[in-house]
C-alpha cells in the first residue's frame, strides 16, 4: 500500500532544500552495498520533489555506505559504541511498569550486531556532516517514503524551527520521521508545525542535522545502546525539535533483517506475544567436507551448524569411510567434519563435482597432509588461528550463501562430542517414528527412524551427581529459586509472585483467572538464581489436573535457545512429555528457533496428579537421561534426533496454559484455580 501511494502521488516543491544560507543543502542516504534496489527506490522517491530553485531533490542526494552487521570487522569492539545498556534507558524512552517489574531498570541488555551496525552507520554519517561543507543535511535510511502533504509539512516545520532557533544559527536536530513510543512521548512548546520532544521518539529514518549538531553528538559519544534510544538523552542539549506529525514514513513493503535487543524482554514480560522465529530450511548449499587441526575446541563444526547445515563430526578413531558410504552420509548430513576417509573415498570425493572442501592450514590428518590433491576451485584453506573478524567470508563464498550476522564461534570442547552421530546402527532417516510426536523440521533435528524413541538402556547406571550444589525444600521462599514473573510466547498465563504459595508440603503453583489482556490467566513459576552446566536436576512434583494445563520442570536458556523438558499435561496425567530444543552457537548467539522441539510421550504407569513423584534430568556431554522415581524412562544421545545442548541453563518449574489446544486440550475454566506442587528441588554436579 505504501509503495503504491508513494509512486502515484505527485511530489511538489520543498523550499527548505537548496543552496541558500539557512536551507537544507544535502541529503545522505544510508544504504547497504547489498541493497542496491532499495537505493534506487529511495532516489526515485526523492526525484518526485523539487528544491526552492527547481532542482530535483535527488540531485542533492548521495549514497552513504552503511555498516553491515554481517561484516565482523565492521561491528567489532569500538570506542564509538558501548553495546551494553541498562533496561532503564529503554524505560526512559518508553515507560513500562510490567517490564520494570520483571527485570528491574538495572538489567543489562546487549545490543544485537544489527543494532551496533545501525549505530556505527549513523555515527559515520555524523562525522561526514561535521566536517562537510553544508550547514544542514537530511539523513535518510533507505526504506522511506514521503507521505501525502509532506512538502508543505516540511516547509512549515523548517520555518517554525528556524524561528525558534534563530539565535542558535538554526535548528541543530529536526525529526522529519519518527515513531511515538506507544503514544507516550513527552512534548513541550507544541505548535501546529513542530514541538520540542523531551523523550519518547523511536527511529532515525529521516532527520535534519546541522554541522554543529553533528559535532555535539560526536563529543557526547560513546553511543550507549541502540542509537535512536541514545538520542533521546541528547534532546535537551541539542534543543531537538520534531514535526508535529511525521512527514517521512518507513515503507511497509521494504522488509528488514534488523534484530532488536529489547524484543525478547518484551516477549518474556508478556508485553508482546513474540512469535517464534520461523524455522529455517536446510540451506541449499553444496555438500561439504572439512578437516581441522583437531584442537581443544570445535569452532568450525559449530560455525557450519550456525549456517544452517546439518553437521556430523568425527573423532578420528572411527573406521575409515569407504567410497560407497559417502553418498548415504552426505544425504543425511550437509557437512562432514574430520571424517576419516579411505583412499578410495578421498578419490571419490575429489571426483564429486558438487562437493566442496574446507581445510585448516594446520590440519595434519588426511587430507591435511595432501591439500594439493584437492581441487583448488572447490577448496578453501583457512588460516590458523581464525581471525576474529572476517572469518565467515571464505566459507560462505565457497558455499554461495550469505554470512550470518553472528560472531564466528569458539565452539565447545572437543571432548563433549558435539555433532557426533551416536544413534547406533539405524540408517532409516525418513520413516516417521511410531511413538514420536511432530518434530521441528530444521537443520538441527534429524528425522528419527522407525522405532524411535529407543527403549531406555537396560541396566545403565546413573551417577546421581557427585556433589549437591543446590537443595531447596521449597517450604519457604528461597533466593536459590526465586519466583519468576516472566512469561513466553504461546502462554495464556502471566506469571506473578503471588502465584507461588509456600507451605509445609512444598510450593504451590496456582493458576487462576486473574490475568489481563490477551493473557486471561495468572499463575506461578520459579527459576534457579543462576545458570548451571552439565549435572543432574531433580524435584518431587505433583502435577496439576485439568484440560488445557501443563506442569513443566525443565532447563532453559536464550541466545541461543536450548532446552531440556519434562512436561505433563493436565488432560492426560499418566503420560510424560520429554523434549529437547537445540540451537547452535556460543553464548550470546541470536539463534532462537524452535516451535515443537523434538518431543516424545512416555507412559508413566501411574497418575502423576495423585501424589508426589521424583523427576530427574541427567544432562551430560553427549547424553541426556530422564528418570522417574530413580528409573530411566528415556535416553538420548547426539543426533537422537538433535545434538545435545551444551551451554549453561537455568532450572525452571511452572504451571501454564497453552494458547493452542493441540498440546493439552482447551482449558476448562470451571476447574480453576488449579494447583501443581514442587518440593525438594536439587541440582547435582
Amino acid at each position: 500500500m505504501a509503495r503504491a501511494v508513494a509512486g502515484e502521488l505527485p511530489g511538489g516543491r520543498i523550499s527548505a532544500f537548496g543552496a541558500r544560507r539557512g536551507s537544507i543543502g544535502a541529503i545522505l542516504v544510508i544504504n547497504l552495498d547489498r541493497q542496491p534496489r532499495r537505493l534506487r527506490r529511495t532516489m526515485r522517491e526523492l526525484g518526485r520533489f523539487r528544491t526552492r530553485d527547481g532542482a530535483s531533490l535527488a540531485s542533492l542526494a548521495r549514497r552513504f555506505p552503511a555498516v553491515d552487521a554481517r561484516d565482523g570487522r565492521a561491528v567489532a569492539a569500538t570506542a564509538d559504541v558501548d553495546p551494553t545498556y541498562p533496561l532503564g534507558h529503554q524505560l526512559h524512552v518508553q515507560p513500562s511498569a510490567r517490564l520494570e517489574e520483571c527485570f528491574g531498570d538495572g538489567e543489562p541488555i546487549r545490543m544485537t550486531r544489527q543494532e551496533v551496525a545501525v549505530a556505527r552507520s549513523h555515527i559515520e554519517v555524523w562525522k561526514t556532516v561535521a566536517r562537510g561543507p553544508h550547514d544542514n543535511v537530511l539523513i535518510l535510511e533507505d526504506d522511506v517514503w514521503f507521505r501525502p502533504g509532506a512538502a508543505k509539512a516540511v516547509d512549515r516545520g523548517w520555518r517554525a524551527a528556524w524561528e525558534r532557533c534563530r539565535s542558535d544559527g538554526g535548528p541543530r536536530l529536526l525529526y522529519l520521521s519518527y515513531s511515538d513510543a506507544d503514544g507516550s512521548a513527552e512534548r513541550a512548546d507544541v505548535c501546529d508545525a513542530v514541538f520540542r520532544p523531551l523523550r519518547g521518539l523511536w527511529f532515525l529514518s529521516g532527520y535534519v542535522l546541522s554541522r554543529e549538531g553533528a559535532a555535539m553528538l560526536l563529543r557526547a559519544m560513546p553511543v550507549i545502546g541502540p542509537v535512536d534510544m541514545w538520542l533521546n538523552f541528547r534532546f535537551q542539549e541539542l534543543g531537538a525539535l520534531a514535526l508535529t506529525e511525521p512527514a517521512i514514513l518507513q515503507r511497509a513493503d521494504g522488509g528488514s533483517d534488523n534484530a532488536h535487543s529489547i524484543l525478547p524482554y518484551l516477549a518474556r514480560a508478556g508485553i508482546v506475544d513474540g512469535r517464534l522465529t520461523p524455522l529455517p530450511a536446510r540451506v541449499r548449499a553444496p555438500p561439504l567436507m572439512a578437516w581441522t587441526a583437531c584442537g581443544e575446541r570445535e569452532g568450525l563444526a559449530m560455525a557450519l551448524s550456525m549456517l544452517g547445515l546439518r553437521v556430523r563430526a568425527f573423532d578420528g578413531d572411527e573406521p575409515a569411510i569407504q567410497a560407497g558410504e559417502l553418498p548415504g552420509l552426505l544425504d543425511a548430513f550437509d557437512a562432514l567434519v574430520d571424517a576419516p576417509l579411505a583412499d578410495c573415498a578421498l578419490s571419490a570425493a575429489v571426483g564429486w563435482s558438487e562437493l566442496r572442501f574446507v581445510v585448516d592450514e594446520t590440519a595434519t590428518g588426511q587430507p591435511g597432509a595432501a591439500v594439493s590433491s584437492l581441487p583448488p576451485g572447490r577448496t578453501v584453506v583457512l588460516p590458523s588461528p581464525m581471525p576474529d573478524a572476517g572469518a565467515w567470508e571464505p566459507i560462505c563464498s565457497l558455499l554461495g550463501i550469505e554470512p550470518p550476522a553472528q560472531a564466528f564461534p569458539v565452539g565447545p570442547p572437543r571432548c563433549w562430542r558435539m555433532f557426533r552421530d551416536d544413534r547406533g546402527g539405524s540408517t532409516n532417516l525418513i520413516e516417521p517414528a511410531r511413538r514420536q510426536l511432530p518434530t521441528d523440521e530444521s537443520p538441527w533435528a534429524m528425522p528419527p527412524g522407525i522405532g524411535w524413541p529407543l527403549p531406555p538402556p537396560v541396566g545403565r547406571s546413573v551417577s546421581g551427581g557427585s556433589e549437591c550444589l543446590v537443595h531447596a525444600p521449597m517450604t519457604a521462599a528461597t533466593p536459590l529459586f526465586p519466583a519468576s514473573v516472566e512469561t513466553f510466547p504461546g502462554n495464556l498465563a502471566v506469571f506473578a509472585r503471588d502465584g507461588l504459595i509456600n507451605s509445609e508440603d512444598g510450593v504451590r503453583l496456582v493458576l487462576g483467572k486473574e490475568g489481563a489482556g490477551d493473557r486471561p490467566y495468572r499463575s506461578g513459576a520459579f527459576a534457579s538464581a543462576r545458570l548451571h552446566g552439565h549435572g543432574r536436576f531433580e524435584a518431587e512434583v505433583m502435577v496439576a489436573r485439568g484440560s488445557g494445563l501443563v506442569t513443566g520442570f525443565f532447563l532453559h536458556r536464550a541466545f541461543p535457545r536450548q532446552e531440556i523438558d519434562v512436561e505433563i499435561t493436565g488432560d492426560d496425567t499418566r503420560v510424560m512429555l520429554a523434549n529437547v530444543y537445540f540451537n547452535p552457537g556460543d553464548d550470546g548467539a541470536a539463534m532462537e528457533f524452535g516451535y515443537r522441539g523434538s518431543p516424545c510421550r512416555i507412559d508413566l504407569g501411574f497418575d502423576a496428579a495423585s501424589d508426589f513423584h521424583r523427576y530427574a534430568i541427567e544432562w551430560r556431554p553427549g547424553r541426556i537421561a530422564w528418570l522417574v522415581d530413580e528409573r530411566i524412562v528415556h535416553d538420548r544421545v547426539s543426533w537422537d534426533p538433535t545434538p545435545i545442548p551444551h551451554l549453561p541453563m537455568r532450572l525452571h518449574g511452572n504451571l501454564w496454559a497453552p494458547r493452542s489446544g493441540d498440546l493439552a486440550g482447551r482449558i476448562d475454566e470451571g476447574a480453576l484455580p488449579a494447583t501443581a506442587m514442587f518440593r525438594n528441588v536439587s541440582i547435582w554436579s
